[in-house]
């Protein structure tokens, strides 16, 4: 389905019932790296499954801010009348929530992060230049986005009371502190290190979370229905 908001056109997917979760994906990819994810999180959830703008089927505009990203999920959920949201965001898809959190707590129920960085300067010396010189190769705006963005302070984050799910990959593209400090710094976050597992490995095209979210997503909101 598509949607107007913000100045965009977002392309979405809706599956399953119960209360609402928005899937946020990264850099460069679309709402399929959760197929697998979405197909058994709708067994409890209405599932929205989202394309970021310039990416996959959404429109394609001049903005590619995590800021702007943000402001469009909020009139999503505005538009859709959906309430109060859990968010499952991985990597850009994480910082849209986190920034989403922090502008608009009301809109956000929990949410689970999983491989997000605050600044440019958390990316390991190795996976910095590598986006740094395949920009260069490419000029495409979605590296140059990494390159630039975000800029979130760790005291920004703590005002975000609620419960947040912190995922990180062992060998991530992060450096390891960028968790465990922005862990101390939420109020009510829990981290999960997926040992063995690489930025992506864990959860594009896979269901390896769905028992860690769903046990989540279901102590974050008692009452959840408790389909299988």
């Amino acid at each position: 389905m598509m949607i107007e908001v913000n100045g965009a056109a977002l392309f979405y997917e809706k599956s399953g019932t119960g209360s609402p979760i928005v899937l946020l994906h990264g850099n460069g990819e679309d709402h399929h790296i959760f197929d697998e994810l979405s197909a058994r999180l709708a067994n409890d959830f209405t599932v929205y499954a989202v394309d970021s703008r310039n990416h996959g089927q959404s429109g394609k505009t001049g903005d590619y801010s995590y800021a702007t990203m943000a402001e469009d999920i909020h009139k999503f959920i505005e538009v859709l009348k959906l309430g109060r949201v859990d968010l499952l965001g991985f990597s850009d898809g994480a910082i849209v929530s986190l920034i989403l959190a922090m502008n608009h707590g009301e809109a956000v129920g929990a949410m689970a992060l999983l491989g997000v960085n605050l600044k440019p300067e958390d990316f390991t010396g190795d996976s910095y230049r590598f986006i740094e010189e395949t920009y260069e190769k490419t000029k495409d705006p979605l590296f140059k986005l990494m390159l630039e963005e975000p800029h979130i302070e760790l005291d920004a984050v703590r005002g975000i009371d609620i419960p947040v799910l912190l995922i990180a990959a062992e060998n991530d593209l992060y450096k390891p502190e960028t968790f465990t400090r922005l862990a101390s710094a939420l109020p009510d976050a829990t981290l999960k290190i997926m040992r063995g597992h690489e930025h992506g490995s864990y959860i594009v095209g896979r269901d390896l979370l769905y028992p860690d979210l769903i046990h989540f997503f279901r102590q974050a909101r008692p009452g959840r229905g408790t389909k299988t």
